[in-house]
């Protein structure tokens, strides 16, 4: 499984526009990936200031995969700041 923390940028108002105008097929992505069960869990932090997904791929490279289909990965707005293959001990995908 891996973590992605995303960081959404605020200092440039058209770019902001562009992440609000993508977010809705942004989301239509993430449905997919959670019916097809690669995505456990997705969403923004309270605040707004960048969101948070886990998805169960197997290689880094499925991962980088799944996010070049996506846009919304490549979107100025939007900075991907961490990514962390993680292995959960307690739920129900615990290894």
């Amino acid at each position: 499984m891996w973590t992605i923390e995303l960081r959404f940028t605020t200092d440039n108002a058209e770019h902001t526009a562009a992440r609000l105008a993508a977010r809705p097929a942004h989301r239509v992505a993430l449905a997919a990936l959670h019916a097809d069960g690669r995505l456990h869990a997705a969403g923004p932090f309270a605040d707004d200031s960048g969101a948070l997904l886990i998805l169960d791929v197997p290689t880094r490279t499925a991962l980088d995969a799944v996010l070049a289909a996506d846009p919304y990965f490549h979107l100025p707005a939007v900075q991907l700041t961490n990514i962390r293959e993680w292995s959960p001990v307690v739920g129900p995908e615990s290894r």
